[in-house]
């Protein structure tokens, strides 16, 4: 039981890190790659791929990690 409650801790606060970690990423991408920002492009570029893919992998991480820890 403490295994599970600390894996599900660790989903949900590596779920948050890693969106904010993927909205940073995808702010220097729109930096370097000079993507436009047409209609919101870019915006709509790094809330709708990078945060995801970031939350996802950190959402995974921390679950992994924390259930490890138990």
């Amino acid at each position: 039981m403490r295994i599970a409650l600390l894996a599900i801790i660790g989903l949900i606060l590596g779920a948050l890190l890693g969106a904010a970690i993927g909205v940073g990423a995808g702010l220097i991408w729109t930096a370097v790659f000079n993507t436009g920002s047409f209609e919101g492009y870019s915006g709509m570029l790094v809330f709708f791929t990078f945060m995801p893919i970031g939350a996802l992998v950190g959402g995974i991480g921390g679950a992994v990690v924390f259930g490890r820890l138990a």
